[in-house]
């Protein structure tokens, strides 16, 4: 008889909608994948706390914005701390994880990313532009965006909210990552179609770019998105770094891509429970 298989909880809401890409269907193929290795259970994210003790680990994926439910997902990250619960992307990624206010950490300390000030406070170390981005600091999905014009961002209550410059960029891309290995990248050639995504041929410097965010995460395991764009100068800058539950494209890669990412997955799952 052969072992068992480890268990895995793997969270995802099969039924959120999003622009431009459908969550469930890349839960549904790579969960089925998966199942060459573990046995994946899908579980709604409202559900993990009850279910997570009867599995070896917790995998979170297309859960959809912790916004629409954070008071649910504090109780089930300090429910998992508690217990000692294997939770894949580990909790102590210091990016989108724990909201955006890493990005005015990584301002101040003078990284290549797109300025952010919290509140009234920092406003001064921005730099003059024709408009602002005001979005919360927990945000997520473009929840609670607004662009405003300086007149209007000198009379806006910014309470919990940060602001950046827009900037005039090119296109975004996006590198993706399993543990702290590159495995494929992809751009959005049109700014105003900002999903209809291609694979980007990234060169070094680009990959220096986004290793230097993962590096700066220190997650030993887990999957990471770095999103960026480039600017009408020709560098890059973040825009933000997807710790907790990236959606991967994964539908837009050749097989011998997705193949690839799904074996990295597979590799840091086992090393991530044998840790």
């Amino acid at each position: 008889m052969s072992p068992a298989k480890p268990r895995l909880l793997y969270v995802t809401d099969l039924a959120y909608q999003a622009r431009g890409r459908r969550y469930c269907d890349e839960d549904i193929r790579l969960s089925a994948l998966l199942s060459a290795d573990f046995a994946p259970a899908l579980c709604h994210p409202l559900d993990a706390v009850a279910l997570m003790d009867g599995f070896d680990a917790v995998v979170v994926r297309n859960s959809g914005p912790v916004l629409h439910y954070q008071d649910r997902y504090d109780a089930f990250r300090a429910e998992a701390l508690r217990r000692g619960t294997r939770v894949y992307n580990p909790l102590t990624g210091r990016a989108d994880m724990a909201g955006k206010r890493y990005l005015v950490e990584l301002t101040a300390a003078g990284h290549p990313v797109i300025p952010t000030a919290d509140g009234r406070a920092g406003l001064g170390r921005l730099p003059e532009a024709a408009s602002y981005v005001v979005k919360p600091e927990q945000g997520a999905d473009s929840i609670g965006l607004e662009i405003l014009s300086p007149q209007e961002l000198a009379v806006r209550p910014l309470e919990g909210l940060l602001v950046q410059p827009r900037v005039d960029f090119r296109y975004e891309v996006s590198f993706y990552f399993v543990d702290r290995t590159f495995q494929y990248a992809l751009y959005a050639p049109d700014p105003e179609r900002r999903w209809e995504l291609e694979c980007y041929d990234p060169t070094p410097a680009d990959l220096e770019f986004a290793r230097g965010f993962i590096d700066w995460n220190t997650l030993a395991h887990g999957i990471q998105r770095v999103d960026a764009c480039r600017t009408a100068a020709g560098g890059l800058l973040l825009v933000e770094l997807e710790d907790l539950n990236p959606y991967l494209s994964l539908d837009l890669l050749d097989e011998p891509t997705r193949s690839a990412f799904v074996a990295a997955f597979t590799a840091s799952l086992h090393g991530f429970l044998a840790s």
